[in-house]
Order: structure tokens, then C-alpha cells, then sequence
């Protein structure tokens, strides 16, 4: 996921004052509704795929991984064999998403859209 690191310097995350008063924290029922079979994507750099059955499929600066995602308490874990594998907070801000590491990690936003399968 180092690749985080470059598309948070490059897109920045969400600083909007109204979407911090709307701000929400996603519990797990909540996480695995939003991201079942949905895609989550900062339009640019990046696109997580999560599938049904837990499998995730990362496309991020022409690279494909494909691993494993996770709900544990109340936070999206994503397993791609990186070394900053590992378990988010999630934060609903308007239509982003902030997703704040619970470990090691960079925090990133994105969008939650239908999953583009090909």
C-alpha cells in the first residue's frame, strides 16, 4: 500500500467544514453494507474491489494485487501482503470516505461506487 503515500500527497484528504460537521463513524454492519461488492476509489490512483466471498482486488498505478478484506471490530481490514497491511476506522464525510489506520499506516479517503468488473 505504498502507493497511499503518493495519493494522499497528490489528492490530499477532505478538510471541507460542512462535510466535518456531517462527519460519521461507520460501525460493521454499516462497513460491510456500504462495501459488498462495491468498489472504493479516489477516482485517480487507486481502486480497491471488494467481492462477496472477502476477496479484494487492488488496482493502483497500473499494479493488480489480489488479497483478502475483513470487517473486525467496527473496522475495514484489507490483507494484499504488503507490510502496512492491516485495519481501518471508517469516517463518512458527504460523500467520502476517510479511512484512519488502527496501526501502522497512512490515512486515505475515497469513494464507495458499483464495482467496474472488467
Amino acid at each position: 500500500m505504498k502507493w497511499l503515500l503518493l495519493a494522499v500527497a497528490v489528492g490530499g484528504l477532505t478538510s471541507d467544514r460542512a462535510a466535518a460537521a456531517d462527519a460519521r463513524k461507520l460501525l460493521g454492519a454499516q462497513i460491510r453494507t456500504r462495501f459488498t461488492g462495491m468498489q472504493l476509489t479516489d477516482e485517480v490512483h487507486y481502486r480497491f474491489v471488494f467481492e462477496r466471498d472477502g476477496t479484494l482486488r487492488s488496482y493502483s498505478m497500473g499494479t493488480k494485487k489480489v488479497g483478502k478484506w475483513s470487517i473486525e471490530k467496527d473496522e475495514l481490514c484489507l490483507w494484499l501482503g504488503e507490510n502496512d497491511d492491516g485495519c481501518y476506522a471508517l469516517t463518512l464525510r458527504g460523500e467520502r470516505l476517510e479511512l484512519v489506520p488502527s496501526g501502522i499506516g497512512v490515512a486515505f479517503d475515497g469513494i464507495v461506487e458499483p464495482a467496474d468488473h472488467n
